[in-house]
């Protein structure tokens, strides 16, 4: 295989087709070295033209993700919902929200993706539902004694007359994290928990009627034939009891790492050992993937216990900065920790909730290109953001009024930039929303995304797109790559961030980012390190590595 990136003038040549692969099940431990692609439904691809991407959509697009090579597909929340939080409010757990389709698009988009051997792990959203759920209706209808106000955090006001928040906590999206209440008949009543927006009410999963409705909620799904659960804040189902007051902690994070009376409780724990004996009662190895924003990699490992769940994304890797030292510093806590529960380690760059890593890491394209080869290089999972592989920046120059993220509403909320990576990707150079859909889409799209499609890139051997087809391609063949617990680190001039990986088979791969934006003369065992499989940009694979580039060699 003529395997360096500049010399591929076929599109795809290097990719592996997807009637090659095996069918979903039937590889031990899939989920250590997968590849894991997430797709926001709402803007990945609108099959009814009307501005929304769907679930037709998705499913019209499946066999561009089989061609790209990753092993599984992440679908973002599609259940029924007002879209208060894009989806992340649920209404009705079981039912397919209508601007996205209907259950029976569901089941054949699952059969398609299982018919191209790519699984489909979808968003459970246990920490919260809807304000518009039936459950939290009722309990409003029918006022303090409810039982149904059990399944939620309802508390009295502090006070004279409970005009208090019942503590000091905050919404992740500004503001207090308590909204009170009106009884039946008008006048104030208690106050409700939301950590995140009003609309979004916090279950009580200390209430056996939440425990027992989401294994039923799993089972439902698994019969469906999901492969498995990417579990949204599941660090924040347990509440510290008695719901104490966490003191000044600052304006909170939605992506941080603080010790919080509502975050990475130790209860958590009995809630997911309960999970992981229903998803071990399927076939076909399905997994639960825990959104865990903890202090540290070793609170996040406790979450991959083997009685546990089977995955939990790596936080950390995604704020380190693009520095050598700081890397191989985050790179090996993050196998540390792993190692003794068994799990692997996931690597990411990008998702729904952060700006994209080309715009987060400078602007460079170069850089982020480099980036991204790394973290594939990298022992374990990878997860990679829909339009990453295009090499799109985020959006910053959005207008006000088409904005819909709720905490860029909060003046001291968040800075409400999680719409600039979440505009609709572009398929094709023309068209009114470069192959999108014929309706256009709900977000702008830059007029310079038009070269950054599909269509342009696909074929060009110098895109981001090939670069990415090329990586996983080379990734599935070598077995040096994938799966793994260590990498072997090498002398490297300063600025260079260079380890081996070995195979079973006796193999070896050596990958060498240069962090820096010179070029870097390598020495010593990467003077000649082998035969170049691939380059994040152009080189040849001998002389001085690039400023800003990652290169992989056959060692």
């Amino acid at each position: 295989m003529t395997q360096h990136l500049a010399d591929r003038t076929q599109p795809n040549s290097a990719a592996v087709p997807a009637q090659s692969r095996a069918v979903p099940g039937d590889q031990p431990g899939w989920w250590r070295d997968a590849v894991i692609y997430q797709v926001y439904p709402r803007s990945f691809a609108d099959g009814n033209g009307d501005g929304m991407g769907d679930l037709a959509g998705v499913r019209s697009r499946l066999p561009y993700l089989a061609e790209l090579g990753v092993d599984a597909v992440w679908l973002s929340p599609f259940y029924a919902s007002p879209q208060a939080d894009a989806g992340y409010d649920v209404a009705d757990y079981r039912t397919i929200d209508p601007m996205f389709g209907t259950l029976q698009d569901a089941e054949a988009l699952i059969a398609d993706a299982h018919g191209l051997s790519l699984r489909i792990i979808v968003d459970l959203v246990p920490n919260h539902s809807s304000d518009q759920h039936q459950w939290f209706q009722r309990a409003l209808r029918e006022g303090p004694g409810s039982a149904l106000r059990d399944r939620y955090h309802f508390r009295p006001g502090k006070g004279p007359a409970g005009e208090e928040p019942p503590n000091d906590w905050e919404s992740i999206f500004g503001g207090p994290a308590w909204t009170r209440t009106r009884n039946p008949d008008g006048t104030p009543g208690d106050w409700y928990l939301h950590l995140f927006a009003p609309e979004q009410p916090d279950f009580n999963w200390n209430n056996a009627a939440v425990q027992d409705e989401f294994r039923s909620v799993l089972r439902f799904w698994l019969d469906l034939g999901v492969d498995g659960f990417r579990i949204d804040v599941a660090h924040g189902l347990v509440k510290a009891d008695g719901l104490p007051d966490m003191g000044s902690a600052g304006q909170l994070k939605l992506l941080g790492s603080q010790r919080l009376p509502f975050f990475d409780q130790d209860g958590v724990h009995e809630i997911y050992r309960s999970w992981r004996k229903i998803l071990e009662e399927y076939p076909g190895q399905r997994i639960g993937v825990a959104e865990a924003w903890t202090p540290s990699e070793d609170r996040t490992a406790l979450y991959l216990r083997p009685d546990e769940l089977h995955q939990a994304f790596n936080f950390h890797y995604l704020g380190t900065p693009w520095e050598a030292a700081e890397l191989r510093r985050v790179i090996d806590t993050s196998l540390d920790s792993m190692r003794p529960v068994g799990a692997p380690s996931t690597w990411v760059l990008s998702n729904h909730d952060v700006v994209r890593h080309l715009t987060r890491l400078g602007g460079s394209p170069d850089r982020a290109r480099a980036a991204s080869l790394l973290m594939l290089a990298l022992p374990g999972s990878a997860y990679v953001y829909q339009g990453e592989e295009l090499g799109l920046p985020e959006v910053t120059e959005l207008p006000d009024e088409v904005r819909q993220d709720p905490s860029f509403f909060k003046d001291n909320g968040q800075d409400g930039l999680r719409d600039g990576c979440r505009v609709p990707i572009p398929w094709t150079a023309q068209g009114p929303s470069y192959g999108f859909g014929e309706g256009g889409s709900w977000l702008p799209q830059p007029p310079e995304w038009a070269a950054l499609s599909v269509e342009e890139q696909t074929g060009d051997p110098a895109s981001t797109l090939e670069l990415y087809r090329t990586a996983l391609a080379v990734r599935r063949e070598h077995s040096a790559l994938g799966a793994g617990d260590s990498v072997e680190w090498l002398d490297a001039p300063e600025g260079i961030l260079a380890f081996r990986r070995r195979g079973a088979d006796g193999t070896a791969v050596v990958c060498a980012a240069n962090t820096t934006a010179e070029p870097v003369e390598l020495t010593g065992a990467l003077a000649v390190p082998g035969e170049l499989l691939v380059a994040s940009g152009a080189y040849d694979g001998t002389g001085p590595l690039p400023g800003d580039t990652t290169a992989w060699w056959a060692a």
